[in-house]
C-alpha cells in the first residue's frame, strides 16, 4: 500500500511535476552548452548562445552538475523502484524518448570532460568518475523500469 492508493488525486499531481522533472535534464544541458532535440527542444535567443562546455567549465561547475546528475538520477530510480505504476505517467510526457535523449547528448560530453581535465587532487577525478559512472548506471535502470512497466507487462498480462 502506497500513498497513491490512499490519493489517486496524486496521480495528477505527478502528471503535473513531469514537466518540472523533464527541465532538470533540459536545465544540465544548457549549463553544458548542449541543445536538446526533439520533443524536448525549445528556442533559443541569440545571445543566448554559450560557448561553456563540460570541457571548459569551471572545475567546481562541472563538480555541481555531476552531482546534481547524480542525485536526480538516483532519486528518479528510487521513485520508479518502489513505485513502477508511475511508469505509464512519465510515458505521457515522452519520458523515455527524453532520457535516451539527454543521455546520448550528455555523457559522452561530461565523461570526456572529467577524463581530460588535470586535477590537483587525484581523489577529484575518482569522485567525479564514480558519480558520473552510478548516474549512468540509475538512468539505464530507470529506463528498464519504464520499459518493462510500460512495453512488457502488458504483453505479459
Amino acid at each position: 500500500d502506497n500513498i497513491f492508493t490512499q490519493q489517486p488525486s496524486y496521480f495528477s499531481d505527478l502528471d503535473e511535476t513531469l514537466p518540472t522533472v523533464l527541465q532538470v535534464f533540459n536545465n544540465i544541458l544548457h549549463k553544458c552548452g548542449l541543445r536538446c532535440e526533439g520533443a524536448s527542444a525549445e528556442p533559443q535567443k541569440l545571445e543566448e548562445r554559450v560557448n561553456v562546455t563540460p570541457g571548459n567549465m569551471p572545475l567546481q561547475e562541472l563538480k555541481d552538475i555531476v552531482l546534481y546528475l547524480c542525485d536526480t538520477c538516483t532519486t528518479l530510480w528510487a521513485f520508479l523502484d518502489v513505485f513502477p505504476l508511475a511508469c505509464q505517467t512519465f510515458q505521457k510526457h515522452e519520458f523515455c524518448y527524453r532520457l535516451a535523449s539527454f543521455y546520448e547528448l550528455a555523457i559522452p560530453e561530461l565523461e570526456s570532460a572529467i577524463k581530460k581535465r588535470h586535477y590537483e587532487d587525484n581523489s577529484v577525478f575518482a569522485d567525479l568518475w564514480r558519480r558520473i559512472s552510478h548516474s549512468k548506471k540509475k538512468m539505464i535502470e530507470a529506463f528498464h523500469i519504464l520499459i518493462n512497466q510500460v512495453c512488457l507487462q502488458p504483453i505479459l498480462e
